[in-house]
């Protein structure tokens, strides 16, 4: 089944494409992976900055060819994404393979557990 992360084009996962297209300092989420042959963006990873997305997907290059990503509004929104792309996704199939973990001094839980 197809699924999908809310998020637009995909980019070269490059320091040079990341400053070209992450260009606020902001919480965010991102999705990692490859192109497929018949052009479907294929999510190998997901993840969240609650402070600096820029920053935070830099850390993946090498490891991943492509990205994705999505501002977000705060830290608090940034966890519901990532926990919704954790729980929506087959984990078989991604590199993600422990539930994500709330930002530090969080007062609020997952909503998608239980």
């Amino acid at each position: 089944m197809k699924r999908s992360i809310g998020m637009k084009s995909s980019h070269a996962l490059t320091n040079q494409s990341v400053d070209d297209e992450i260009t606020k300092i902001s919480a965010g989420n991102f999705a990692l992976g490859y192109e497929s042959k018949s052009g479907l963006f294929v999510v190998q990873n997901f993840g969240r900055s609650d402070t600096d997305l820029n920053q935070e997907v830099k850390n993946w290059i090498g490891k991943y060819k492509r990205f994705k990503f999505f501002y977000a509004s705060s830290p608090k929104s940034a966890f519901v994404k990532e926990c919704k792309n954790y729980h929506a996704f087959d984990k078989k199939k991604l590199d993600n393979k422990t539930h994500p973990k709330k930002p530090e001094d969080a007062d609020y839980d997952c909503p998608y557990c239980n």
